[in-house]
């Protein structure tokens, strides 16, 4: 029996893990739970799965949380805040840790999972994003094991030579192919795109997936993120990964050879395959998720992404070529930009107009340590809302997305 905790247990990803948990409960236990501040989702799964401990970021609301299972004379404990979440990701008495609270919160239990040798099911990019040479340095030093849960980095790992490389060369690789759906703005043009709203872009074609990364996948920032994860987990420099737009997600990602075979992992687009594949790693467990039929799907589309239309992609490309702290300044940026966007304060477009505008202003460091990130991030975050607090900014960008 192993025993799992699942940071942002009440998100998609976490609810997907514990549906795969729930099929295979003589071999996973859940052991702690952890989540923002969803008290009622957090309380099922409480009653549900029994875990020892349930935390929740928010004061208020673990109090709240608190309260609640007393009233059923539940067992388990309730712990709030930062500290909280750092302590069921390390616990000795954890197994494995599914590493899924969107956004930079997630970056500090995931390196105390790493410290504390753990087996980390990744699906917060922003911790390779922002950190991913501190992260991979403290999963080597602790003995971690850490396994993709992207849909797209997993289909690589999956297809990937076994053993780690020093260089892709070494393993025979020539570059590795990443999948993009194109989202669901895919055939728009520029001026159309300026008029996208927050109900258009939450409404993905293929995948259900969070708020956040729904938009980050219409802007084809999601992407641009996967590019930077790639770099770090399999050591790729920036000229060996490629993006492919395959509209289908049928194909999740693709690894190309030097004898000219390009080895592909297809599947239908549910995270729960992943998310099994690497529970069980390096054995296969049963996901729930039905068998592939390519007769129904009949057809698979290929074609390059458009950066003009959509620059946030080649913006996460710039970001990783002029490195250090430049890919913390892009993540800290676009997550408030979205954030804006979904508050209807700026514009679709907007959103690489400000990161853009954040890379030039902001000068990148080279990293030292997980404080300085902080303060990256922070300062980025300010810049980034004092822009889109001038009321001058959502105007100014609306109309030249409208003239492009």
């Amino acid at each position: 029996m192993q025993n799992v905790t699942v940071l942002g247990s009440t998100g998609t990803i976490g609810l997907q893990t514990l549906d795969v948990i729930a099929q295979h409960a003589d071999q996973y236990q859940v052991y702690a739970l952890a989540a923002n501040s969803n008290v009622e989702v957090m309380l099922k799964q409480c009653v549900q799965f029994q875990p020892k401990i349930a935390v929740l970021l928010n004061e208020k609301s673990a109090l709240d949380l608190r309260s609640k299972l007393q009233a059923i004379n539940s067992k388990t404990e309730v712990i709030s805040g930062m500290a909280g979440l750092e302590q069921i990701a390390s616990d000795d008495a954890v197994d494995i840790v599914m590493a899924a609270i969107v956004g930079a919160a997630g970056l500090k239990p995931a390196m105390a999972a790493a410290h504390a040798g753990k087996r980390i099911l990744l699906a917060n990019k922003e911790t390779l994003v922002m950190a991913g040479s501190l992260f991979m340095q403290a999963v080597k030093a602790g003995g971690a094991t850490l396994l993709p849960i992207d849909s797209e980095h997993n289909a690589i790992f999956q297809v990937m030579p076994p053993q780690q490389l020093a260089h892709l060369s070494d393993g025979g690789v020539r570059k590795i192919i990443l999948t993009a759906s194109g989202g669901p703005f895919r055939q728009y043009s520029s001026v159309q795109l300026a008029a996208v709203t927050p109900a258009q872009a939450l409404k993905h074609p293929n995948w259900v997936m969070g708020t956040k990364i729904t938009i980050d996948s219409a802007t084809l920032m999601n992407k641009g993120l996967e590019v930077i994860e790639a770099h770090w987990l399999f050591n790729a420099a920036l000229e060996q990964i490629d993006v492919v737009v395959h509209p289908q997600s049928v194909i999740h990602s693709m690894v190309e050879y030097i004898d000219g075979s390009v080895l592909a992992q297809l599947g239908n687009p549910d995270m729960r395959t992943p998310i099994a594949y690497a529970l069980g790693y390096p054995n296969r467990i049963a996901s729930g998720v039905a068998s592939l039929n390519l007769l129904e799907i009949a057809k698979l589309e290929f074609e390059a992404p458009d950066t003009k239309r959509f620059p946030c992609l080649q913006l996460a490309y710039d970001a990783l070529k002029l490195g250090g702290t430049a890919p913390a300044i892009l993540n800290a940026v676009n997550e408030v930009a979205v954030a804006a966007f979904l508050n209807n304060d700026i514009h679709f477009l907007n959103i690489p107009a400000l990161i853009e505008s954040a890379l030039a202003s902001i000068q990148a460091e080279p990293v030292s340590s997980l404080t300085q990130l902080i303060d990256i991030d922070n300062e980025a975050r300010d810049f980034a809302q004092s822009a889109i607090s001038k009321s001058s900014f959502a105007k100014n960008m609306h109309k030249q997305a409208l003239s492009a």
